[in-house]
């Protein structure tokens, strides 16, 4: 059995169920033990965590670049063997027109292109993805924010970045993104035990199904918060008994917390309560994840 759990992923199968309140408030209080801790922000199409943790101070802010290929059309035969290698149809060519034409937007920077042409005519350039920003909270703890740049479309090299930058912190917290598709598996692949987010609601109950069907291929560890408590119906509780997966925490649909949270605030800063119920759902989360790992 594991006495620490060094990665945690907050995720959830959809936008809006309480993923960025779960794990800020998680922070907030595993900071005030002084935890050596840090919280990535994987959401990077839309990072709002540092919105809720203001105190932060931005320490330093990184470019995310990809190297793309650039054709030199003076040593090229048109020959097509970069077009045939490449796997994301990035590279446009048309031979007998002798046209020729790198589409960024697709290229994956694998370089396949480069080992493919034998005459020298594919050279590279980088080509900015996004930024890492790093806020410092304490010597002991900070919030690392993943943020693509707008008109990227896939934002993992972004993630993958944020996550390396966190691998000097005993404990790291992912904010994961919203669904179940490459952003979301680049992220909880990297975690030790995956915190699903939900609302009792039809729709909620249908996301996390596919959220857990992800998981369960990925062979991780997880447990289920339910958010909203009290607004829909009881299907998402008979199913968590029916599958015995955990319920970790649940936090009751209430006008108070939804008016601090719109507010920019955190609930475990305004009640004392709150900050025992998140400090014991850290214990619960490391309780589950070694009984799993027995």
């Amino acid at each position: 059995m594991r006495n620490l759990i060094v990665k945690i992923a907050i995720a959830s199968g959809k936008g809006g169920t309480g993923k960025t309140f779960i794990s800020t408030n998680l922070f907030n209080v595993l900071q005030k033990q002084e935890m050596n801790l840090a919280l990535v922000d994987c959401d990077a199409e839309e990072p709002n965590a540092k919105l809720f943790l203001t105190e932060g101070k931005l320490k330093n802010t990184y470019e995310v670049n990809q190297k793309v290929p650039v054709v030199d059309e003076s040593k090229c035969t048109y020959c097509g063997k970069c077009a045939e290698y490449c796997n994301y149809n990035a590279i446009f060519f048309l031979k007998e027109a002798k046209v020729i034409n790198v589409l960024e937007d697709l290229c994956h920077g694998c370089g396949a292109c480069s080992v493919a042409c034998s005459y020298s005519a594919i050279s590279e350039k980088n080509n900015l993805l996004g930024y890492v920003n790093t806020f410092e909270f304490s010597p002991k703890s900070a919030l690392i924010e993943a943020r693509i740049k707008v008109g990227v479309y896939s934002s993992v090299n972004v993630i993958k970045a944020a996550i390396k930058k966190a691998s000097d912190f005993n404990l790291v917290l992912f904010d994961a993104p919203p669904g179940t598709g490459c952003p979301f598996i680049q992220t909880v692949v990297q975690a030790d035990y995956v915190v699903l987010v939900t609302e009792p609601t039809p729709y909620g109950l249908s996301d996390l199904k596919q959220s857990i069907e992800t998981l369960k291929g990925m062979n991780k560890s997880y447990g289920v918060i339910i958010n909203k408590a009290g607004l829909g119906d009881e299907k998402i509780y008979d199913y968590l008994n029916k599958e015995n997966i955990p319920l970790l925490m649940s936090v009751p649909f209430d006008k108070n917390i939804a008016v601090s949270y719109s507010k920019g605030e955190l609930l475990t800063d305004l009640n004392s309560e709150w900050e025992e119920k998140f400090s014991q759902l850290y214990n619960t989360i490391r309780e589950e994840y070694g009984n799993s790992s027995n």
